[in-house]
């Protein structure tokens, strides 16, 4: 009998044991919370947002608390109080407006202090130190008059109060980057901009100059304008059986999503949905330009080329008197000998040179400061991406 209450004995002292290094490795942890900033935090504007990212993977989090301090005095921005264990993670969005918060222009520090459930009450501190700037950055436009043509391409002049990473034009939705450009003694700001052919026939435009700091504190400059009346052609165009046969299979072999469509499916597809996409392909390739002018006076034409179609043509799409579909040309056409040299028509740098869906083999230049041109309907392509080209070298021949 005293063996097996010893024996007993045994069992229940090993299983307190047990439990007692359990709960002690539990309730006693000593690993302390992670901190973690979504972006890094050098500055605050007159609205500054940037969450916390709170991580404690072994008791869970306890407290969280988010101060700025300035001038001796802290002022708490947000706080998060955890009394349930188990909680490894929560993000803290925060919101800092320093004029509610009667701060000033100058420097001041952030403390993020972090404590879990372990019975150590495990903490991390992250201290850092900011700049405060409430004030933006100051618009002045030095050109003021602003005549623009439907989808046309415009120019705008401005300087501002300080140098900041974002500025440019905005065209309702559109975004144009400007460039540094100097004139006599003074460093201006410069954006090349386009207007869209349907909007600005509307006369629905809003056009605006915006300038980012490193803050965030933004101004925006409205642009006066005035749109001129301009008509643009309006085309029918008959689609006949042999077009279609002699086209459509090209895109049938070359887009797996169009074989099993009949000719005339294949057509409308192309003439819309790829249409669509190839434009967004163009605005992706021409999205980033150097910011250097690489171009040289006027831009060249191709040589002994008639004009066959224009830029903003309507075009209404016709088989067998029926109209299969609708779209808005939106380059020039120019019809030259068979295989004709096609020039770069300035100096700059290629983005592209490959084929391009509807454009077939084309050829993009980027002339910088958001200049681009385009190339297309090509039989040769003569040069690669990345290369440096002059104006007037040859850099491929025109289609047959």
């Amino acid at each position: 009998m005293k063996k097996y209450l010893r024996y007993l004995f045994s069992i229940v002292l090993i299983a307190l044991v047990g439990v007692g290094i359990w709960a002690f490795m539990v309730y006693c942890e000593g690993e302390e919370p992670e901190i973690i900033l979504n972006r890094d935090i050098k500055m605050i504007g007159q609205e500054t947002t940037f969450d916390v990212i709170c991580v404690d993977r072994k008791s869970g989090l306890r407290n969280v608390s988010v101060d700025i301090s300035q001038d001796g005095k802290k002022y708490t921005l947000s706080s998060l109080n955890l009394p349930q264990r188990g909680v490894n993670k929560e993000t803290l969005t925060v919101d800092v407006f320093p004029e509610d918060l009667k701060l000033h222009d100058g420097t001041a520090t952030i403390d993020i202090i972090v404590t879990d459930h372990s019975l150590r009450k495990n903490t991390t501190v992250k201290v850092f130190e900011v700049v405060i700037d409430t004030i933006p950055p100051r618009i002045s436009p030095v050109s003021f008059s602003n005549y623009i043509n439907p989808g046309g391409s415009c120019v705008i002049v401005y300087n501002l109060s300080e140098n900041v990473p974002l500025s440019g034009v905005q065209v309702d939705n559109a975004f144009f980057p400007s460039y540094p450009a100097i004139a006599s003694d003074a460093v201006h700001r410069v954006s090349y901009f386009a207007i869209p052919i349907m909007e600005a026939a509307g006369k629905s435009l809003k056009i605006s100059i915006l300038a980012e700091d490193d803050a965030g504190n933004s101004s925006l400059s409205p642009v006066s304008f005035h749109i001129r009346n301009k008509k643009f052609r309006s085309d029918r165009m008959n689609i006949s059986q042999r077009f279609l046969e002699m086209k459509m299979p090209e895109f049938q072999h070359r887009y797996k999503d169009l074989r099993g469509t009949t000719l005339l499916e294949a057509f409308s597809r192309v003439n819309g949905e790829m249409r669509a996409a190839n434009l967004k392909t163009i605005q992706t390739i021409c999205k980033d330009s150097q910011p250097e002018q690489l171009w040289d006076g006027a831009f060249l034409r191709m040589k002994n080329a008639a004009t066959m179609a224009t830029f903003g043509d309507r075009r209404t799409y016709y088989h067998d008197g029926r109209e299969i579909s609708k779209s808005v040309h939106m380059g020039v056409d120019l019809a030259s000998t068979r295989n004709a040299p096609v020039q770069a028509s300035n100096g700059g740098i290629v983005n592209f040179a490959a084929y391009l869906g509807i454009y077939g083999n084309a050829i993009i230049i980027d002339h910088g400061m958001g200049i681009f041109s385009l190339y297309g309907h090509l039989s040769s392509i003569n040069v690669n991406k990345g290369q440096k080209v002059k104006k007037g070298e040859i850099i491929g021949h025109g289609g047959r």
